[in-house]
């Protein structure tokens, strides 16, 4: 193992108090990025969300302790894989969960699959993690690509928005929001008038912007995330593209993303979420005990990552044992009902539930602090996500 990523491993590896170490216990693993450009998206919030997953479970499961432990794989993942090599050869890491960023995604779901290990992706988004990448071990939690572009591509073309350029980010999960919107958009009627891609965590969009605007589609699909689809919004406010009469569409837009650009540069954005923290008694009950531990509310990525959590935990309770597979047939046996969502999980390791439609309120229609969204539609589970038999993996076949 390269020496420098072994010392990065061991340096950004740490252990959260859930309960006195244990080689028995159950060793669950947060690896996202807590430092750059997707840190508010899920970041340390879901460390937090898991580690009240696993209080709200008991602390315990078989009569043995559950510990946590967390990293910042810094969006690289060749250091996302030296981290989760040691966790699983040395740490004796049952779990590993979150994984934002899809080439870290893919990369630790192909580590998993050789270490017979389970891992829940929640913050990554391309739909080959339970389509041609899946693995009898891997799962696929909050929402992807395709989920997104059926919600937000579909009803902006419906809407009149029939022409789109797309500002893609330059890595799996760009290209893959970008192809499955692209798809919903010529389905629906649509026609695609170009794309350009730019390199993760940019700071100027400028000259991507220039084209985007040069094409005169009627809507630019932002096929990127965090930080990245934040400046290119307050960017293209500079440039007068709204004004102009094209449509900004954030293809992956979170509840941390519009706090941050504040309700008058995100007014009107239409975008689609697994959670809503208003958006039921069940979710507020969660999203009030979550901000009094944060001072924020959780994203769909937090709240997905407590889910993926107490449903592993099911999981391990439900198969009697740690057992790899007794417990990936269990997580694809038990019904998923909790404050992040209620479905089922498919034979892919994808876990089908609603989604939602939101446009972003106006700031004088906001009454309370974090008041944000109106619900325009449900995205019924069935449509967003693909039967397992159509996903692409070859399990299922």
């Amino acid at each position: 193992m390269n020496v420098k990523l072994f010392s990065a491993a061991l340096a950004t590896t740490a252990l959260i108090a859930i309960a006195p170490a244990s080689a028995e216990g159950v060793k669950i693993g947060i690896l996202n990025d807590q430092s750059g450009v997707y840190a508010d998206y899920g970041g340390k919030g879901s460390v937090e969300a898991a580690k009240m997953a696993i209080e709200d479970f008991g602390g315990e499961v078989l009569g043995q302790k559950v510990e946590l432990v967390s990293a910042d794989h810094q969006n690289k993942p060749d250091t996302a894989v030296s981290i989760a090599r040691k966790w699983f050869d040395v740490d004796n890491v049952d779990m590993i969960t979150e994984l934002t960023t899809s080439s870290v995604a893919l990369a630790v779901q192909d580590l998993a699959k050789e270490k017979k290990k389970i891992d829940i992706v929640v913050g990554a988004a391309t739909s080959r993690i339970t389509g041609d990448a899946c693995t009898p071990y891997g799962f696929h939690w909050a929402f992807d690509t395709r989920a997104l572009a059926v919600g937000t591509g579909g009803a902006l073309v419906k809407a009149g928005g029939d022409t789109w350029f797309f500002l893609t980010a330059d890595y799996a999960f760009g290209y893959s929001l970008e192809k499955d919107t692209s798809e919903i958009v010529q389905a629906n009627g649509g026609k695609v008038l170009g794309a350009v891609r730019h390199p993760l965590n940019s700071s100027d969009f400028s000259s991507f912007l220039l084209q985007a605007q040069a094409s005169k589609a009627k809507v630019v699909g932002l096929a990127n995330a965090g930080l990245d689809t934040a400046n290119a919004i307050k960017q293209a406010a500079e440039f007068g593209i709204v004004q102009g009469g094209q449509k900004m569409a954030g293809l992956l837009m979170t509840l941390a993303e519009v706090h941050g650009l504040g309700l008058k540069a995100a007014q009107g954005l239409v975008l689609t979420e697994a959670y809503y923290w208003d958006r039921d008694d069940k979710s507020r009950e969660f999203a009030e005990r979550y901000f009094k531990r944060t001072n924020r509310m959780p994203s769909m990525i937090q709240a997905g990552t407590y889910s993926a959590t107490l449903s592993y935990l099911k999981a391990v309770k439900a198969a009697g044992s740690k057992d790899t597979d007794a417990v990936a047939k269990k997580l694809k046996e038990l019904p998923v009902e909790d404050a992040f969502a209620k479905g089922n999980v498919q034979a892919n390791g994808r876990f089908v539930h609603d989604m939602y439609l939101f446009e972003v309120k106006k700031p004088e229609e906001s009454k309370k602090p974090w008041d944000y969204y109106k619900q325009l539609a449900v995205v019924p589970g069935d449509q967003a996500f693909p039967a397992a038999k159509d996903s692409g993996c070859p399990l299922t076949k």
